[in-house]
């Protein structure tokens, strides 16, 4: 996400868009009313809001007038008769059907009670969700995913022990109707949840970070590394390796990527590139003579699918070579996407 306190300022233009008119209206609401509203909002909207809010200046006072207004026409057209609030209505349904019969009720009229708890927890990390359902039984595992945003329950259920993955998502396709009892055990998992939700760590790719520092360091980057594994080699190796990352051959020229075909046997690019990502296979394939190209794409379709333990070593031992070769002086190798000038 981009550095929003060194971002340019957002002034706006003769026509406002309709995120900036809100910017304006919630900035000239002051802050508690501002806070209600944006307690009602996703955590996509939110974010897309408070982003112009933060960035937004040079405001003109017609501006503000406009968009006021607008906020007013449009309040004037949509709310026409003010409806019963939910407490209303539960209490007039309470006395004619019965609590569990108004609950039933105001629950198929309003969505269920959960969602907006469930709505909060779009805020914590997918495998910190994972950890705190993975001991739950698969049909609350299945409850509380279909509850989620599809993409958030995702990333969830991918952070789940794979052996069950199936049988929750499975429970997750055959729900029509979740019933009252086991509403309120998820109801129960969700405060949990919720009550430790500020305790939840932060997770940092500190091996990955340190290994892009190193890479975008001007002059000897093996001086620096050699000091570092003084202190630590066990975690200079995980770095060395970080550095090395299968992805960087996209980045590197012809001339680089021929040399590399040539030092590696086309049947171990072949199972390196299994699943991976586009950008780096085109760069192979792209380096290749026509034929040798042909030729590579018929192995690889015929070596069939291949366990990820061995895609993994592949790829290892592709960058172990290139890593010998770039500090022997031979490659010259590029380990970031530097900046370009025509």
């Amino acid at each position: 996400m981009a550095d929003l306190n060194n971002a340019d300022p957002i002034i706006p233009g003769p026509t406002l868009n309709l995120i900036e008119q809100a910017a304006i209206v919630l900035l000239s609401m002051g802050e508690e009313p501002a806070a209600a509203v944006l307690r009602c909002l996703s955590r996509e909207e939110l974010l897309e809001v408070t982003q112009v809010m933060l960035r937004i200046s040079g405001i003109k006072v017609e501006a503000v007038r406009n968009s006021l207004q607008h906020f007013f026409d449009d309040y004037r057209e949509q709310s026409g008769v003010h409806g019963a609030s939910r407490s209303y209505l539960k209490r007039s349904l309470d006395l004619a059907l019965g609590a569990d019969i108004a609950n039933s009720v105001l629950n198929n009229i309003y969505g269920d009670a959960i969602r907006p708890k469930m709505a909060r927890l779009q805020w914590a990390s997918s495998k910190w969700l994972a950890d705190r359902i993975a001991h739950e039984h698969v049909r609350m595992q299945a409850v509380f995913l279909a509850f989620l945003p599809p993409a958030l329950a995702g990333e969830v259920l991918d952070a789940l022990p794979q052996e069950n993955r199936d049988l929750v998502l499975i429970n997750v396709a055959r729900l029509k109707e979740v019933d009252r009892d086991l509403l309120i055990e998820l109801d129960e998992v969700v405060s949990r949840c919720l009550e430790s939700l500020g305790l939840q760590s932060t997770s940092v790719e500190g091996v990955r970070q340190a290994a892009e520092i190193i890479n975008r360091l001007p002059g000897n980057r093996q001086q620096m590394v050699e000091l570092l594994r003084a202190h630590d080699p066990a975690v200079v190796s995980e770095i060395e390796v970080s550095m090395y990352d299968f992805f960087i051959l996209s980045r590197q020229n012809d001339a680089v990527i021929t040399w590399l075909i040539d030092e590696v046997p086309l049947e171990q690019w072949a199972i390196a590139l299994k699943g991976a990502e586009p950008t780096v296979r085109d760069t192979i394939l792209q380096a290749m003579p026509r034929r040798q190209a042909q030729s590579f794409e018929e192995l690889m379709r015929g070596s069939g699918p291949v366990p990820r333990s061995r895609v993994e070593q592949a790829r290892e031992e592709i960058m172990a070579q290139v890593k010998d070769l770039a500090d022997a002086g031979e490659i010259e190798i590029l380990l970031f996407a530097e900046a370009t000038v025509e």
